[in-house]
């Protein structure tokens, strides 16, 4: 569909009105973040201008591109925001928490947690081992971390973080140190990571739904935790997991089959951007006790007949459409995740240690939520012109970009050139020394 010349004109005339408020609401939302903590104010015009850096569509986010391109003469006020500053990182993700549920709202919540990996070379980097992402699929030399989402019907984004150091880090105590891991970051599983930011959150919303794959719905300590606090959730599980029924034992996949074809139900997991999400669905195995209501939930896909299933929970009994759409909210985190990277490069920081690292994501976290908080703000001041998608996260991003990016000049660019050459031949000289010292 072609857009006509009139409507284009009023569209871009209403966009170019909106954008003006954009650089108003980021420093709004970075002052609502790191107003609760006495910073320093030069450590508070750093983080400031890091936060901004990260939006730009720059080919690589690291220390030295977001510096270059903050104006910064060199990338040594960034890395030692992230590595030394003073700066409590409970506290900044307690204040993003609470900005991102303000904006948000907090009806009709669902608290989505899942892991992502971030693939790495070498050994050194803080949580990197040969293990399991979901990012490609198979074990890889990665981190992993497991963030928690925050979606309501109006949007979605990340608002905790834990990195999973895995058992081959935590039994070397000279590797921790190294990392500047604290000596309270023992050991723990990622449904116990999982569990830590889902109580900080419930602090907050109490009556949150909560969603999560086949590594938290297969742990019955998390299940028994959200239950004991009244939390609904829907949280997948295997296909071999079995149930207790009149016949016998039975492999929830084998249940799946004696369900009569009047039992599935077309429902939408919600809109995709191909359209509405529609599965077959149906409900087996209803328990009742003093907590509340349990169920398993199939769904097929009514293409490749390709099911899956999930533990669901509720303190008192809901209908089907509910557990369908809590279990299509899931889907958030790994658009939370997609975005996180793509726009604000959750995945291409370049540190080691342990305060680093969840500095940066922190940092990213926030980018992300002013891009996420934009866009509501957006949808609901100006909806959708006739043959127009609406404002999307990737699309105000380049806006900002394109509309009010500071140059900074010839000198600058020729600068950091000369910055850049001069670092190289030092690093080379290290590299060297290194070697010949290794040598018989």
């Amino acid at each position: 569909m072609v857009v006509k010349t009139k409507n284009a004109q009023a569209a871009a005339a209403a966009t170019s009105v909106a954008a003006q408020r954009w650089p108003h609401l980021l420093n709004q939302t970075i002052d609502t973040v790191l107003a609760p903590h006495p910073a320093r104010p030069e450590t508070r015009a750093t983080a400031r201008q890091v936060i901004s850096a990260l939006l730009p569509p720059l080919t690589r986010k690291n220390c030295w591109t977001l510096a270059e391109h903050a104006g910064h003469p060199s990338p040594y006020r960034t890395q030692h925001l992230l590595a030394r500053a003073g700066l409590d990182e409970n506290a900044l993700t307690a204040a993003l928490r609470g900005y991102v549920i303000e904006q948000l709202g907090t009806h009709d919540v669902v608290l989505v947690v899942d892991e992502t990996g971030h693939i790495k070379q070498g050994i050194n980097t803080v949580g990197v081992a040969r293990q399991y992402t979901g990012t490609t699929g198979q074990v890889e030399n990665c981190q992993v971390a497991v963030y928690l989402a925050y979606t309501t019907p109006a949007g979605h984004a990340l608002v905790d973080h834990r990195l999973y150091p895995p058992l081959s880090w935590t039994d070397d105590l000279a590797r921790l140190h190294k990392a500047g891991v604290p000596d309270t970051a023992g050991f723990a599983t990622k449904p116990e990571l999982a569990g830590q930011m889902i109580a900080a959150a419930l602090e907050h919303v109490p009556h949150a739904w909560v969603a999560g794959d086949e590594v938290y719905g297969r742990n019955p300590d998390l299940r028994a935790y959200l239950e004991q606090r009244g939390m609904g959730y829907v949280m997948e599980m295997s296909a071999t997991d079995r149930l207790t029924t009149p016949r016998g034992p039975l492999a929830v996949k084998e249940l799946a089959v004696l369900v009569p074809h009047q039992g599935w139900q077309k429902r939408s997991a919600g809109a995709g951007s191909k359209g509405e999400r529609f599965y077959d669905w149906a409900l087996i195995d209803d328990v009742v006790d003093e907590r509340g209501v349990r169920w398993v939930l199939i769904r097929r896909n009514r293409t490749t007949g390709e099911p899956a299933f999930f533990h669901c929970f509720a303190p008192a009994p809901v209908s089907l459409s509910r557990l369908v759409a809590v279990a299509g909210r899931r889907w958030r985190v790994e658009e939370s995740f997609q975005q996180g990277k793509g726009l604000a490069g959750l995945d291409e920081h370049q540190v080691r240690t342990w305060t680093s690292w969840h500095r940066w994501s922190l940092l990213v976290m926030v980018a992300y939520a002013f891009v996420a908080v934009c866009r509501l703000r957006e949808l609901c001041a100006h909806p959708p012109v006739a043959g127009l998608v609406a404002l999307t996260c990737n699309e105000i991003a380049r806006l900002m970009h394109a509309l009010f990016t500071v140059e900074h000049g010839r000198e600058h660019a020729l600068a950091w050139s000369v910055f850049r050459r001069s670092h190289q031949v030092r690093a080379m000289g290290c590299h060297w020394r290194r070697r010949a010292a290794s040598q018989p």
